[in-house]
């Protein structure tokens, strides 16, 4: 079974999906399962990735952030996709992306059954970054087709950035503590859209979290779309992702659309988030 052709699929979208977006940025009437109000652009793009993916001979299964349901189609693997992280970036014409996570199990599955995972940033270019059998690579999309710019993409010794999203009234204290440090040896980079955030991190070294919020104790994001894939490829380039006291990867999910805790980037980061938190 093919993850080259999964991932040559995904880019092959990216320029329906980008170019789709001029056309699409009202809201649609419905809500997705984590009870967001959707994009148009949001709906397209998850019907074009499913039809998409569910053609390939080797995907089985297709659940995606937009919908209830995970969508079956035989045996194969199973794909969980995020089509368009930080829609809400439409309206301000900000960077967004896709996000896949490609599974070796039926849903709802962890992060220990992913084999490959990959985003898409939709930026001043549009860039695809993969991580499958023990490698990150870097590609820029260009009519549809990777082209790779960056070989064994491990992450930078010397960090640089850092993003926390959520509204700072709400992070815990100790989460608190754990920024107020942060803010004094790295520089501020956060644009509203995890993939964006996730990209700086990847290019120069650094942090992002999106942690536990007051009101949302078990976190924003979702496992199975956004944290394990993300902590996949984060992983794989020699940087460790925590919910807080584990890796991401280690998460049971016990329901598909699951949120969770995230925080990725260089360990040293990673480590001293955890003694703070569990402190």
């Amino acid at each position: 079974m093919s993850v080259a052709e999964i991932f040559d699929v995904v880019a092959s979208s990216t320029n329906d999906i980008r170019g789709s977006l001029a056309g699409r940025r009202t809201y649609a009437e419905a809500e997705n399962p984590s009870g967001e109000q959707q994009l148009a652009a949001d709906v397209y793009a998850d019907q074009l990735l499913e039809e998409r993916l569910l053609a390939i001979d080797s995907v089985g299964a297709y659940a995606s952030e937009e919908r209830d349901d995970v969508v079956t189609s035989g045996d194969g693997y199973s794909v969980a996709v995020d089509p368009l992280d930080g829609s809400s970036n439409v309206k301000s014409n900000n960077a967004m992306g896709t996000i896949v996570g490609v599974y070796d199990a039926e849903f709802p599955a962890g992060g220990r059954d992913i084999v490959a995972a990959a985003y898409v940033l939709y930026g001043p270019l549009t860039t695809m970054m993969t991580a499958h059998d023990g490698t990150v690579t870097e590609y820029v999309v260009e009519a549809g087709a990777r082209k790779p710019v960056r070989k064994d993409v491990t992450l930078p010794d010397e960090p640089v950035v850092y993003g926390f999203g959520g509204r700072v009234p709400e992070w815990p204290d100790d989460f608190s503590a754990f920024a107020s440090s942060v803010e004094q040896e790295l520089k501020l980079r956060y644009g509203g859209a995890m993939i964006a955030d996730v990209n700086q991190v990847m290019t120069y070294g650094g942090v992002f979290a999106y942690p536990a919020l007051q009101s949302h104790p078990e976190g924003k994001l979702r496992l199975s779309f956004e944290g394990a894939p993300i902590g996949y490829i984060v992983e794989t380039a020699g940087g460790r992702s925590s919910d807080g006291t584990r890796s991401l990867l280690d998460v049971t999910p016990t329901a598909l659309h699951q949120r969770v805790p995230v925080h990725v980037g260089n360990a040293e980061y990673i480590d001293r988030l955890e003694e703070t938190l569990n402190g």
